[in-house]
């Protein structure tokens, strides 16, 4: 099967949604924020999935997701960033799409999610969201890295320099496909 999708992975602040955003557009291709995608599903938003729910649920409606959106074609995809937690979410992407893993340090990933306010982050709303990170990165690191050889730190590289690395990587991942 051609991949003919970019599924963004990475965590939390990374610039999945920004930078995806971007390359849908340079691309033509149709962009899909999965986290918008889970609350359509659910009919509520991430936090009050979680506080309501649990992660349980919110992981299976993840599954969900990953299973319905494999089947588009021409999408760039912005997963949230404990996709990787379910090794099904990937296998089911990867039938569709060139999975990129985007990166960054601690430091910028906190002043990232901290300008939205750390309640949009139910994995980082407690006192010490920095410890929360550093623990979190820590844990789903090793498996970023295994999700995928296609890997780009964002910490100090424009949203616009971002987007042409994901471009290039995805062109050259598909350019022997028949």
């Amino acid at each position: 099967m051609i991949k003919s999708n970019i599924a963004l992975i990475g965590f939390m602040g990374t610039g999945k949604t920004t930078i995806g955003k971007l390359v849908a557009k340079k691309l033509g291709k149709k962009f899909i924020e999965m986290d918008e995608y889970i609350s359509r599903i659910a009919g509520k938003s991430i936090p009050d999935i979680f506080h309501e729910d649990g992660e349980i649920k919110f992981r299976e409606l993840e599954i969900q997701a990953c299973k319905q959106l494999s089947k588009n074609i021409d999408s760039v995809i912005s997963c949230g960033g404990g996709i990787i937690l379910n090794k099904i979410n990937l296998d089911y992407l990867s039938t569709s799409s060139i999975i990129i893993c985007l990166n960054a340090s601690p430091n910028i990933i906190y002043q990232r999610t901290m300008k939205d306010g750390k309640e949009k982050r139910p994995l980082l709303s407690n006192p010490n969201p920095m410890k929360s990170i550093n623990d979190l990165l820590n844990f789903r690191r090793p498996l970023y890295e295994r999700a995928t050889k296609f890997q780009i730190d964002t910490s100090s590289l424009s949203i616009e320099e971002c987007a042409d690395a994901v471009i290039n990587l995805y062109r050259n991942a598909t350019s022997g496909e028949k």
